[in-house]
């Protein structure tokens, strides 16, 4: 069974403070850019998508990289490979 919005948001946002434990879920603006919202650097990124793909066993092939910006890109992604 596919697990419903709520959930992988839950998730990712728990993925995400593993990598930067400062990041408070209840700041976040769905809409904007992560990695403006939370200091990552381009490692942190990696790993963070790193994690996305371990927890979710999705690839995430580099070419898309770019689409994923925000938490509401990340969720529309996972969301539709995994169903």
């Amino acid at each position: 069974m596919k697990p419903d919005r709520q959930t992988l948001v839950e998730t990712v946002v728990t993925l995400l403070r593993a990598i930067a434990p400062e990041v408070e879920p209840d700041t976040l603006e769905p809409g904007r850019p992560l990695r403006q919202q939370v200091d990552l650097d381009s490692m942190d990124w990696l790993n963070f998508l790193v994690s996305l793909h371990e927890r979710f066993g999705v690839n995430i092939p580099e070419a898309d990289y770019a689409g994923l910006v925000t938490l509401d890109n990340v969720v529309d992604y996972l969301q539709a490979r995994l169903a």
